[in-house]
């Protein structure tokens, strides 16, 4: 071979490996500066509260800081399209409910993002939801409160942190499950929500049973019924929905970080070895209990095969519902 070609050949051959060094290279001094994560919901709410924990974690690990930014509204829309049309470098990331990254699409006449490429990193933590009621409903059971809903159509009014958030679409299943008719009393957030229930402004709300058992336990409200396919342990007096008739009534809520799409896949692999190493540190898992959460994790491949699933499941949901767009 001459020299010449032996020199094209080199070349090549660098050219053909040269993605490989460049996708080590995106991680190498990664990160070198502050990283924002945007939080698509209010200060105070539980995807705030686990962000928070995997933000210092990430701090502690990586050695810059991890800033928490709340940019809640259009039912986590506003902080979605805030990270969608970021550089894809790492810095600017998502924290956000299933709503803007799943059930939206179909929910939004029009979304100036597109969810399925905002790229996935991992899912924080999965939660179940249960039914909570403000602590003066006349219901005092699951049976009774269904049968309450079905006498008194239109008039019972239950609470979301805002239209297609997993709390608005449950209370959509339930209906349709039932034969109820219910009122939406949308919201900017857990905290409002919360907030309302507690004060006995609006009847109930589908909840993450973190939030729900601490006001369960200080006599604020009540839980009288789980979503789940099996009593919760720290509930063993609270029956499913499935005990009480409503069969394959599942509803659980989760928190995930996304990045903007194509973000390189070697930084989006490194924020997601240190979201696990994280997840499963002793620390976080006694925090976690302390809150009555589950650290969840996974691979970025997990966390995009549960976006599909939900978003096939919730958009059915809509349809059958008959929820408009907005």
């Amino acid at each position: 071979m001459s020299r010449h070609l032996r020199r094209v050949a080199a070349a090549a051959a660098l050219l053909a490996i040269s993605p490989a060094f460049g996708q080590q290279d995106d991680a190498a001094d990664y990160p070198n500066r502050p990283v924002k994560i945007i939080v698509s919901v209010p200060a105070g709410g539980g995807v705030d509260t686990v962000t928070r924990i995997f933000a210092a974690g990430l701090q502690q690990r990586l050695g810059q800081p991890f800033v928490i930014e709340n940019r809640g509204g259009g039912g986590g829309n506003i902080g979605a399209e805030t990270v969608y049309t970021a550089e894809p470098d790492g810095y600017t990331l998502l924290a956000s409910q299933p709503a803007p990254i799943t059930s939206n699409i179909a929910l939004y006449k029009k979304l100036n993002f597109d969810p399925v490429a905002l790229e996935s990193v991992a899912v924080m933590s999965k939660i179940p939801n249960v039914l909570l009621v403000r602590q003066d409903f006349p219901a005092k059971t699951a049976q009774e409160f269904i049968a309450y809903a079905k006498a008194n159509p239109g008039k019972v009014t239950f609470a979301s942190q805002g239209p297609g958030t997993t709390s608005h679409l449950t209370a959509e299943l339930l209906m349709k499950l039932t034969g109820t008719k219910m009122l939406h009393v949308p919201y900017r957030g857990t905290g409002p929500a919360l907030n309302d229930l507690v004060a006995g402004h609006v009847d109930f709300i589908f909840m993450e049973l973190a939030s729900a058992y601490k006001l369960h336990e200080g006599g604020k409200a009540r839980i009288l019924a789980a979503a789940t396919d099996h009593r919760l342990d720290m509930l063993p007096d609270i029956p499913t929905f499935n005990e009480i008739g409503v069969p394959d009534f599942v509803s659980d809520t989760w928190n995930a970080i996304s990045a903007p799409p194509k973000t390189p896949a070697a930084i989006v692999l490194k924020l997601n070895r240190v979201i696990n190493e994280i997840a499963h540190e002793a620390t976080t898992k006694a925090r976690f209990r302390e809150l009555n959460l589950t650290a969840f994790a996974g691979t970025p491949q997990d966390m995009a095969k549960l976006k599909r699933e939900e978003t096939e499941r919730w958009t059915k949901v809509i349809h059958e519902a008959g929820i408009q767009p907005e």
